[in-house]
């Protein structure tokens, strides 16, 4: 008897697993209705991930003008009502599945198949998406039904049901485009003898749609196996439709950069080469034509280092046209020297300068003017001058990224700070989204869809003649140019993005820079010291331990390139700059005790404020060398004198034989011999030794007391100059 009714339940289970399986609606018979009146970047994006999933999607109200009203504004969205009762009007399969979700806001998580599912388990005919907020009517809260457990209001901007009951629903809408969608489903759904009639639902616990407004705190991205879904924490759930309504837009686009597979630990970023449009089936004469604005709104570092790299673009410069703002009297030295060399190489150069008297946000309304008259402008490559781009095909990887905005990451060197914010506090200034430090890191590689570019990037050009035609994109009486440009691209729908998918350089630091000296960037050790070693160190610098270029020509003394031959000239021109030479006289009011007993012709670092900057210099660039040389020394390169000496026959010549005051000396020259001056030199009398041909930008290291009696040799023609420091310990 037991055996039988073993067998028994175990049919009966059978039966009904194969009643259940018989009962589930097929994929075939869901169709998204979706309303999209415009091509946005977020329609694009819907229907990517829609495609993704294999959904049937039908869009209504294509080429139609948008006259339901704006999300930020009074209640609307009347036109969604019409648009759809009319397109359900056509359809004759009365057991099909309707989906009607917005477009522009949304992306699928999942497929039909979840979504089939979980619509059967909520047990009704029409299921609303919920929000924990009520809107537009806060008067009508008590007239809601209570849930049990989740949210208690309905949502419009998503629902499914089958096409009988959603048609029943729309047909007595008789409003306007204007009117309010939501608040027509409200009062609807509020109604307990058509919610019943209709047999309307809500997708309380946000397991088939997930509204963000009121939410953000609730939502979490939950990266598995290859995929990415959001995850609601407070129900536990896996939403299949993720909806950015209200002003939540920039919270779904931050979603949007991982669900459903655009981002994960696994692949990667998958969908960053999907708008692709490779330059290399083109010929140079076929390339986009590109006006590269050029921005200097503040005193600069390495201006001069700016215009060297905008020369080593890698982009035909017949296709260039150069539009330079300069704001600064200080840095037209620099603009004219790049413009008197290299203009006639672009298509086109304006120069707008100092006499203008212009202010930073007409240069950029008026710069994007130019290319939004010029329909041959395909596009507009913005550029501030305290960008260091360092990628030669910056520009290419831009242009190819066939993107309505671009830019490409960069960021200042040693600190998190980046031309780009991954999210905005409530009051439109920066927040750090999540992914922030992963994506300036470069841990997470991709192209990031995000609220605020600066500094560097590239626009369409036809974007500005056809979305972007207010003149005055950069102005506002509250937020600065960047800040004003970002919000006007993000109330037109229009998506921007980052990418780090290559290095690109960095952002200067512009705080602390002073223009009283000749040569500025020399101060700039401190603030800028990759530009600093870049422009100031010699290339071989890096390669001294490994490729033995030390040279040892008398016993301890190491010959070693320190300086380019720029560190040496800007050095040599600032002290004959400053001018004020000692006299080489023994009594000497610079030093301690005031009596020189071998002195030079010379010019103290700290007479130019130079000696912070120096003792950083021997601190990273020659402490290294001397723990190396020397074994068991190690040197905080702590100096007493550190100077520059000028020999020349008619003034100084030699120097007679002695002693330095240091543990050990570095002497660097500071021109060439040959060229710059005959004769000179460095002989060490207890060895007999003589370095007779210095190289320019190469450092002498040698002990200073006891063994190394040495002399300057004398300087037969032209003018020597040398770099002294006694360092002890």
């Amino acid at each position: 008897m037991c055996g039988f009714m073993y067998l028994w339940i175990s049919v009966c289970a059978l039966f009904i697993l194969t009643s259940c399986e018989e009962q589930r609606i097929p994929e075939e018979k869901l169709l998204v209705v979706t309303v999209a009146t415009k091509d946005t970047d977020g329609f694009r994006r819907f229907l990517r991930s829609a495609k993704h999933f294999n959904y049937t999607v039908k869009v209504v109200g294509r080429d139609e003008k948008w006259i339901g009203g704006n999300y930020m504004g009074a209640p609307g969205g009347g036109q969604k009502v019409r648009l759809l009762k009319s397109a359900l009007e056509e359809m004759k399969n009365q057991d099909k599945i309707i989906l009607f979700t917005d477009s522009y806001d949304v992306v699928f998580a999942s497929g039909p198949k979840e979504l089939l599912k979980k619509f059967q388990q909520a047990r009704h005919k029409v299921v609303f998406s919920s929000e924990s907020l009520i809107w537009p009517d806060r008067h009508l809260e008590d007239k809601y039904p209570h849930v049990r457990e989740g949210n208690r209001f309905l949502g419009s901007g998503g629902f499914i049901g089958y096409l009988a009951n959603v048609r029943e629903m729309v047909a007595e809408w008789s409003g306007e485009d204007d009117d309010s969608d939501q608040l027509f489903f409200t009062r609807i759904y509020i109604d307990a003898a058509k919610r019943k009639s209709i047999n309307i639902t809500l997708d309380s616990k946000c397991r088939l749609f997930q509204n963000l407004l009121g939410s953000l705190d609730e939502v979490v991205l939950k990266f598995e196996d290859g995929r990415v879904r959001a995850r609601n924490l407070l129900h536990d759930t896996l939403p299949v439709i993720i909806h950015g309504n209200g002003p939540t837009k920039l919270q779904v686009n931050y979603l949007g950069n991982y669900i459903p597979n655009a981002w994960t630990f696994e692949t990667g970023c998958t969908v960053c080469h999907e708008e692709f449009q490779p330059l290399t089936a083109l010929q140079e004469s076929e390339y986009p034509l590109v006006v590269i604005g050029i921005f200097i709104e503040r005193p600069t570092p390495f201006v001069s280092v700016f215009f060297e790299r905008l020369l080593k673009l890698q982009y035909p410069k017949n296709m260039l046209k150069l539009l330079i703002f300069n704001k600064e009297a200080h840095h037209e030295q620099h603009v004219n020297s790049f413009l008197q060399e290299h203009r006639n190489l672009y298509r086109a150069v304006e120069l707008l300068g100092p006499e203008e008297a212009m202010d930073g946000v007409t240069s950029r309304n008026l710069a994007f003017d130019m290319c939004r008259q010029d329909q041959n402008c395909d596009y507009f490559f913005s550029v501030d001058i305290d960008v260091v781009l360092k990628n030669e095909n910056a520009l290419k990887i831009l242009i190819e990224h066939n993107l309505p905005i671009v830019a490409p990451m960069i960021t200042r060197t040693g600190r998190l700070w980046s031309n780009f914010w991954g999210a905005l506090s409530p009051d439109g200034y920066y927040a750090r989204s999540e992914d922030y430090v992963d994506i300036v890191q470069r841990r997470r590689v991709g192209v990031w869809n995000v609220p605020y570019v600066s500094n560097v990037y590239l626009l369409k050009g036809g974007l500005l003649r056809s979305e972007l035609t207010d003149f005055e994109l950069f102005n506002s009486h509250i937020l600065d140019p960047d800040m004003a440009f970002c919000h006007n691209i993000r109330s037109k729908g229009i998506f921007m993005y980052v990418t780090n998918l290559h290095t690109f350089g960095h952002i200067l630091s512009t705080e602390n820079y002073q223009t009283g000296h000749l040569h500025n960037d020399l101060w700039q050790i401190f603030e800028n010291p990759l530009d600093w070693q870049e422009r100031y160190i010699h290339p071989n610098y890096t390669h001294i331990m490994k490729d033995h270029l030390i040279e040892t020509p008398c016993p301890d003394v190491y010959w070693f390139p320190i300086f380019t031959d720029e560190a040496c000239d800007h050095i040599v021109e600032e002290m004959e700059n400053f001018g004020r030479w000692s006299g080489g006289a023994n009594t000497d009011p610079r030093i301690q005790g005031g009596y020189e007993n071998v002195p030079t012709i010379d010019i103290h670092m700290n007479q130019v404020n130079f000696e912070k900057e120096w003792h950083k210099f021997l601190l990273e660039y020659i402490a290294p060398i001397t723990e190396k040389m020397y074994p068991g020394y190690y040197t905080k390169a702590q100096f007493d004198l550190a100077f520059v000496v000028r020999y020349k026959p008619d003034e100084q010549p030699f120097l007679r034989p002695h002693h330095d005051a240091s543990t050990f000396t570095i002497n660097i020259a500071l021109n060439q011999v040959g060229l710059d001056y005959q004769g000179g030199g460095c002989r060490f009398l207890r060895y007999n030794c003589s370095v007779e041909a210095p190289r320019k930008g190469w450092a002498l290291m040698h002990p200073g007391r006891l063994t190394h009696y040495h002399e300057g040799l004398p300087t037969t023609a032209g003018v020597r100059y040398i770099s002294v420091s006694f360092i002890d310990p």
